[in-house]
């Protein structure tokens, strides 16, 4: 039986390369550096590794007995998590050696529209990767999808959709962008063709419907896909919305968040992305599937519909969790005595006062710090839960008379646990 291995097998198109390569009749082995993430595939054999730190070494040993690689791996922009110069240029650069000494055919997943002196890091470093490989003496092919887009969602296509679910609202944006999608099926069916040897070695083919669609339209298609009804509202987002947009989410890059709104993203949307579809086409036979069809292949469900209208609401309530939290720690801490009275006059020591206050506001400062940094965010809203039913413990032991103010303080705490609930369960990248 041939040998595949797919680096990067758990993410959008590394899990579709998997399962065509399996039914294709390969032996698959994903690699992948994230073991909860390659939890959800059970059914493959995994090798827990991260590649940018593997040695010229463990690259050869890594490809030993392997007919096949496909490299899935990638990331969008330099970040907390990502470094674009290590994924895409150096392990490649490594990739190409060993797939050389292996005699391991070699499928890279590129992008449509990749260019040394392209505006984007993403683009830049994806060709140069790509330069790096067809230079070699490694057998290779090189594969160049448009928008992917499939049955699960992940970065652009899931803030397509998000951007389609907006009740009532569905702001235009891009409307002079041409944007030629593709099946995620039909990208992981290339892969599986591109081990075929009669595709020769030094390929380089863009995999892409051949119809293209304006950014706006394709957000109308995508709404009307997912159920939603017309918007009654289309208002146009000035520029300055988007850069103000993308700088937060830059900076949220470098907290570890994968946000879709960074520069780079808005930058590719903004250009628009195509690609020619006939190399591919007169090669193998094979078209891939226009829009229409790639959204009849897999109707909209409410679970679809659920995720669109959550997506959005995430980041929110993260920033929502995490405003609250650092305000009611500077707060406390700033009105110290004012805390400590309300504990001294229902019989609590000044010592004690003192240490729930002062420890109740730097608790609550370092929790709404934490939920911001992204790999702090699951465990800080689980903090903020046994933090809150602490104080709503200690307030029945010690200041009963607060669940009777009249304005609540302690009533209102339930609802920011269930916030807090919420978004630790929502907390999965993948």
């Amino acid at each position: 039986m041939p040998t595949a291995l797919v680096l990067g097998g758990y993410g959008l198109i590394g899990a579709a390369c998997m399962a065509a390569l399996t039914e294709a009749g390969y032996d698959v082995t994903g690699v992948g550096r994230n073991a909860k993430a390659a939890a959800r595939f059970p059914q493959y054999r995994w090798k827990h590794l991260d590649l940018t730190s593997l040695r010229a070494d463990q690259w050869a040993a890594l490809l030993q007995d392997t007919d096949v690689v496909v490299n899935a791996s990638g990331a969008l922009q330099d970040g907390a998590r990502d470094n674009l110069s290590q994924i895409h240029v150096d392990v490649v650069r490594h990739l190409a050696t060993a797939a050389a000494q292996t005699q391991t055919r070699v499928i890279q997943i590129s992008a449509a529209g990749v260019s040394p002196e392209a505006d984007t890091a993403f683009f830049r470093t994806k060709a140069e990767g790509d330069a790096l490989l067809a230079n070699s003496q490694a057998d290779h092919v090189i594969l160049r999808p448009t928008l992917v887009l499939g049955r699960e969602a992940y970065g652009g296509s899931a803030l397509l959709r998000a951007l389609a679910a907006l009740p009532a609202v569905l702001p235009r944006v891009f409307e002079d962008s041409s944007i030629q999608t593709v099946a995620l099926t039909d990208v992981a069916h290339a892969v599986a063709l591109a081990c075929d040897p009669q595709v020769p070695s030094g390929t380089i083919a863009d995999i892409t419907e051949p119809n293209a669609h304006s950014f706006d339209s394709l957000t109308l298609r995508t709404r009307a896909w997912l159920g939603a009804p017309a918007p009654l509202w289309r208002p146009h987002l000035p520029k300055w919305t988007l850069r103000h947009t993308a700088r937060v989410a830059d900076t949220l890059g470098w907290l570890g968040w994968r946000a879709p709104l960074r520069s780079t993203s808005l930058a590719v949307l903004s250009k628009g992305i195509s690609g020619d579809p006939l190399p591919w086409h007169h090669l193998t036979g094979h078209t891939c599937h226009p829009l229409a069809e790639t959204l009849a292949s897999h109707p909209a469900t409410a679970q679809d519909r659920a995720a669109a209208r959550v997506y959005l609401a995430l980041p929110l309530a993260i920033a929502t969790l995490a405003l609250f939290w650092l305000l009611s720690g500077v707060i406390g801490l700033i009105q110290t005595s004012e805390a400590m009275h309300v504990l001294t006059t229902t019989g609590s020591s000044p010592t004690f006062a003192t240490f729930a206050v002062i420890g109740g506001g730097i608790a609550d400062i370092l929790l709404g710090g934490a939920i911001l940094i992204r790999r702090h965010s699951r465990k800080a809203a689980i903090g903020m839960i046994l933090l809150s039913a602490a104080y709503l413990l200690g307030a029945a032991l010690m200041a009963p008379a607060l669940y009777a103010d009249p304005l609540g303080p302690m009533v209102k705490v339930l609802p920011g646990m269930t916030l807090a609930a919420l978004v630790a369960l929502l907390m999965d990248d993948r």
